[in-house]
């Protein structure tokens, strides 16, 4: 048997799905425990939760990327594995990305590999997606062709150790990010997403890819100072000897 995996849901507001993402997920045979994380005691995923086999985590922050920090902190098992409660993310995944683990630390999903792709994206959010993802990989070096895509595969220890702090939706630039600046292994693996069950999507196209557009400019001159800086520093390195 693959070692099993904590999984990790972020959920808010997510009534009409979440039942059904649940209710497919138990009994998986690679899911050890699952982490539903809250954004407040009165949202109405609350009942749904406690139908089921779910640790039920009310988290302290707000925000999509507090929910998946938090839930990661829980985690008790090697691995956890970035799971949404709209449907969108397809379980059969699971087996190949453990797979996968045995050599890589992170393993992220992609839409836009070959034998992937999206039944969710509007043509607006496709060629967003596109665009953040050649920037990211251009300028930020991150070797991923997907960098807004949330279905990732962590180990729970080196996640933890990345110390993020984007609580919201701009956790899906600096977890790569943070990743890659650390020299931590990974991979991408190419997905199919579903379309959402119900409800709407969370994500706000204008006021996100703003904000994903600042997070992308920050670690870039983040990347070009400390370029800097080691040129410098192996300057005077040889000027010494």
């Amino acid at each position: 048997m693959s070692e099993k995996i904590s999984l990790i849901i972020p959920a808010k507001n997510e009534l009409e799905s979440l039942e059904v993402v649940l209710s497919e997920i138990q009994g998986n045979k690679f899911i050890e425990e699952i982490i539903v994380v809250i954004d407040n005691e009165n949202d109405n995923s609350v009942p749904i939760v406690n139908k089921f086999d779910c640790r039920l985590i009310i988290q302290k922050k707000n925000g999509y990327g507090a929910a998946i920090i938090e839930g990661f902190k829980h985690s008790k098992c090697k691995f956890g594995c970035i799971f949404n409660a709209d449907f969108s993310f397809d379980p059969k995944y699971f087996g190949e990305m453990i797979k996968m683990s045995a050599t890589k630390d992170f393993v992220f999903g992609t839409r836009y590999a070959l034998n992937a792709g999206s039944d969710d994206d509007d043509i607006i959010t496709y060629i967003g997606n596109k665009i953040f993802s050649f920037i990211a990989n251009k300028i930020l070096k991150i070797k991923l062709t997907d960098i807004l895509f949330t279905y990732v595969l962590c180990n729970v220890e080196k996640f933890n150790k990345l110390n993020l702090n984007n609580n919201d939706f701009k956790l899906c630039i600096e977890l790569p990010v943070k990743v890659n600046e650390n020299n931590f292994l990974y991979s991408e693996i190419p997905m199919y997403e579903r379309k959402r069950f119900a409800g709407k999507k969370k994500v706000n196209v204008i006021k996100d890819g703003f904000l994903i557009s600042i997070e992308i400019l920050k670690n870039f001159k983040f990347f070009i100072k400390n370029k800097f800086c080691r040129l410098i520093w192996l300057y005077h390195f040889f000027q010494l000897i």
